[in-house]
């Protein structure tokens, strides 16, 4: 496969069965053939989205001992602020070129991961950030409750089975930043190396430009772009 398809969640969503069936075949199928797909109709709004790379940019314009009293010891980089170089891909010596802040998950209460989870960090010098953070979260939290719904069906389970798992599940939302490169890179060190993720799903948003590449089952690595509504999901 040369292209990453693209699908529309407004079909799984319609109430049509022939346009929900025909959702679910076609993001099976992408993830078979190469693990990607660009997905349109998913829950984050346009005013969301501006609202959140606002946000997003101003954390990432406060200087470096601003930010760095966010960076919390001891949890593995799992909430708040991780700097920049300090993650690196596996088997890679060179940390990767970019910094990122960690959202994670929100339990309702009562939940009996209340206490497992760190808590989220509060970034006292923008009012809204967290706020905003906190929406895009579940949005796309809820987005990935329907693929995963369309993927249970796609291989023979009950619709609803994965739902059972993933509340209040462990998943984080990682704005990243690339600051400029001045200097020529020390190690071979990219902005993000090659790597699989670890997660069930990831949900990418912000995939217009060149830059994320798909290595497909030849072996060969090919562009994928979204358009300015898709999401990237592997």
């Amino acid at each position: 496969m040369q292209n990453i398809p693209s699908v529309d969640l407004r079909d799984f969503l319609s109430g049509d069965p022939v346009r929900k069936q025909k959702f679910v075949n076609e993001i099976g199928k992408a993830y078979e053939e190469i693990g990607f797909v660009a997905l349109k109709g998913h829950f984050l709004d346009d005013k969301l989205v501006e609202d959140l790379y606002s946000e997003v940019r101003n954390f990432f314009n406060l200087p470096l001992e601003t930010k760095a009293k966010y960076e919390i010891p001891g949890i593995g980089g799992q909430r708040g602020y991780v700097s920049f170089g300090k993650e690196h891909a596996k088997g890679r010596s060179a940390g990767d070129l970019k910094e990122f802040w960690h959202f994670g998950q929100y339990v309702s209460e009562g939940s009996k991961y209340a206490g497992e989870y760190p808590d989220n960090v509060e970034v006292t010098e923008l009012p809204k950030f967290n706020e905003v953070g906190k929406e895009a979260y579940q949005m796309l939290e809820k987005t990935g409750v329907y693929v995963l719904r369309a993927l249970a069906l796609y291989i023979g389970l009950d619709e609803f089975y994965f739902d059972k798992y993933i509340k209040d599940g462990n998943s984080i939302l990682r704005p990243i930043h690339y600051p400029p490169i001045t200097d020529e890179p020390k190690d071979g060190a990219v902005r993000a190396a090659a790597h699989g993720d670890i997660n069930l799903i990831t949900l990418l948003m912000g995939a217009q430009g060149k830059g994320l590449q798909v290595q497909n089952h030849n072996g060969e690595w090919i562009d994928a772009m979204a358009q300015p509504d898709e999401l990237m999901i592997n």
